[in-house]
Order: C-alpha cells, then sequence, then structure tokens
C-alpha cells in the first residue's frame, strides 16, 4: 500500500520488459553476497517465476530436434517446457553426488542442471564435478542452465560457489525464484543471462507478457534492498533446520535402517529409499491410508526408475507434526 501511495502516476504505465530497476539492482547486490554470483544489475531479467525463466531459455536458444541434456531424475517443468518444444532430450544419470559429468555426450549444446540441491533426489554437486560440468561446456561451446531454485537453504558442510560463479567465459544461465523463499504465488524470479543474450531474452518477456506486475517488484525491491529479506532468510533458515533435525531424528528413531536419506544437507525436502523391494503405488496408498501425504520420484524419471523413492517435505510442517508423520510412515515401511 506504501508502495502504491507513493508511486507516481507514470508508475502505473507499462514497465520495462526486463523488470524495475530497483529490483534488479537489490537481486544483483543479494546474489553476489549469498551466492557469488557475478553479474551486474543489467544482466537481470526479472520473470514470472523460475519456470517463465525456463520458458524463455527454450524459446531463445532451443531449436526444433536439438540435443538438450537433463539430469536424470530431473525437474518435471524442465522436462515438459522441451518436450513442447520439440527437443531432443539426453538424460545423463544422477547419483549421490548430482550429475555425473563423465556420462555427459558429446553432441549438446545446452545441459539443464540443479547443482545446489539436485531435484529430486537432493545431491549437491561437489566442486570438482563443477569444474567438470564447465570444461564439458567449453569443449562443446555449450551453455549450461543452472537452476538455483532453493540455493538459499544450505544446512551442512561449506557452501559452494554457484556454477555462474565459477564460471570465466560467459556459459552459465542462472535461474532463481522468491517463490520457494517467500511463498509461491508471488510468482516473481529471475535470470541472469550473459549480456550478449540480454536484447533476445528482453524481447522474448515482452513478446510474452510486457513485463512482471510493477507494485510487487517495488515492494520485494524495498524489502530486500532494507534489509529484511535477508532477516527474514536467517529466520526461515533457523526453523527449517530445527525441522530437518526432527525429520532425521525421527527417521533414524521410526524406520531406522529400512531406508537410505539423500538430500538432507540442503532445500526443504529429503528422499527415503526403502532398502527392501516395495511398489511405489502401494507405499503412497498405504501411507494415504495411516494420514501421511508422500510424494514419489518415478514420475522425474524419463525412463523408468530402478529404485523406489519417496519425497518429504517439511518447510510448511511443525516438529510435532514431522514426529508423529514419520512414526505412522514406520508403520507402513
Amino acid at each position: 500500500m506504501r508502495c502504491g501511495r507513493k508511486a507516481q502516476v507514470g508508475e502505473f504505465d507499462y514497465g520495462p520488459s526486463t523488470g524495475n530497476a530497483g529490483l534488479r539492482e537489490a537481486i544483483c547486490n543479494h546474489l553476489r553476497r549469498s551466492r557469488a554470483v557475478n553479474c551486474d544489475p543489467s544482466q537481470v531479467v526479472v520473470v514470472n517465476g523460475s519456470q517463465q525463466a525456463l520458458d524463455l531459455i527454450v524459446r531463445v536458444l532451443i531449436e526444433r530436434g536439438q540435443p538438450v541434456v537433463i539430469e536424470e531424475p530431473g525437474y518435471q517443468g524442465t522436462r515438459e517446457v522441451l518436450r513442447a518444444a520439440g527437443a531432443r532430450l539426453l538424460p545423463v544419470p544422477v547419483d549421490a553426488e548430482g550429475l555425473r559429468p563423465d556420462k555427459l555426450p558429446a553432441g549438446a549444446r545446452i545441459a539443464f542442471v540443479t547443482p545446489s540441491h539436485q531435484f529430486p533426489t537432493g545431491a549437491v554437486l561437489p566442486l570438482g564435478r563443477r569444474l567438470e560440468l564447465l570444461k564439458w561446456a567449453k569443449r562443446n561451446h555449450a551453455v549450461l542452465v543452472e537452476d538455483d531454485y532453493d540455493g538459499e537453504f544450505r544446512y551442512e558442510g561449506q557452501l559452494l560457489e554457484s556454477l555462474q560463479g565459477l564460471d570465466r567465459e560467459g556459459r552459465v544461465l542462472y535461474i532463481g525464484t522468491f517463490s520457494r523463499t517467500v511463498f509461491s504465488s508471488l510468482r516473481i524470479g529471475y535470470l541472469i543471462a550473459p549480456k550478449e543474450l540480454l536484447p533476445a531474452f528482453a524481447a522474448a518477456k515482452w513478446l510474452c507478457d510486457r513485463h512482471t506486475p510493477t507494485l510487487e517488484q517495488q515492494v520485494l525491491a524495498e524489502f530486500i534492498s532494507g534489509g529484511m529479506y535477508e532477516r527474514y532468510l536467517r529466520r526461515v533458515r533457523r526453523k527449517n533446520a530445527a525441522r530437518r533435525q526432527a525429520l532425521l531424528e525421527s527417521v533414524h528413531e521410526f524406520l531406522g535402517k529400512s531406508v537410505e536419506v539423500t538430500g538432507d544437507g540442503a532445500g526443504a525436502h529429503v528422499v527415503l529409499w526403502p532398502k527392501h523391494p516395495m511398489s511405489e503405488e502401494v507405499l503412497i496408498a498405504r501411507a494415504a491410508s495411516h494420514q501421511v501425504g508422500v510424494y514419489g520420484v518415478s514420475g522425474y524419471f524419463l525412463k523408468h526408475p530402478k529404485r523406489t523413492g519417496i519425497m518429504l517435505g517439511y518447510s510448511r510442517l511443525k516438529e510435532t507434526e514431522i514426529r508423529e508423520g514419520v512414526r505412522r510412515l514406520g508403520q507402513v515401511i
């Protein structure tokens, strides 16, 4: 309301397609500090959530039939926007340390990756693999799309520099979103692009929807530049860390060695992999019969998965709810 009252009449007209100048500067300054992203405000394109950033990248860079590397398993939103564009998908396997650079094909010119907290397995790509990924991109004259959807949440170990921050040749497009850190319906994200690609992305954004809503951008810019966003993130990290600890302790108590846990070092979800054979559909149905909602991972594979796994999100639950949910899940697994 305050931003609306103090805004000049001209600010209610169409704005720049790349976004509000104050928000672009605030995003840039925050990313430099928190994620070691190397950028200036002119490289920031404000978008309607990270999904629009993926859509713009596909519109600008990918042609029908073009080979594109995706993670296996990987984010459905990436896979489906590529399918819609007619790209030829090349799934590269993910293990406990994320994408395997030794399995990257030589023919692809673009790869979509989630190095900070692989989706859905939660693996964190170590520095050595990040450097190998950049070497592959250089060797193949390729572009890397780094989807840092929840990189703000890290609980263990040293915070790793973003791929974009390690890049010295302008081969990385960096995507982030406030939908994961503030609230989902905010629908504001950002794309950090090399300067030579900015005119194309600005034009593509204009063709899609002219620009992201102005007042929301102004409010968010004030929220970030005034230091409130970083204070808010620290508070959320503390709460998430406590929920995560409750989840891991409960898994140890009620599930013991019957499952393997991945993804617990960062983000806001983990994956449980039962060690004995079990149908994913049966597991989800049995959990539901105990009033526990879980998500299967099979839908994130392009090919049929070799293992059954379920995702547990914990950011919106109380610690007591987490413990009770895992206790009930222990009766199922």
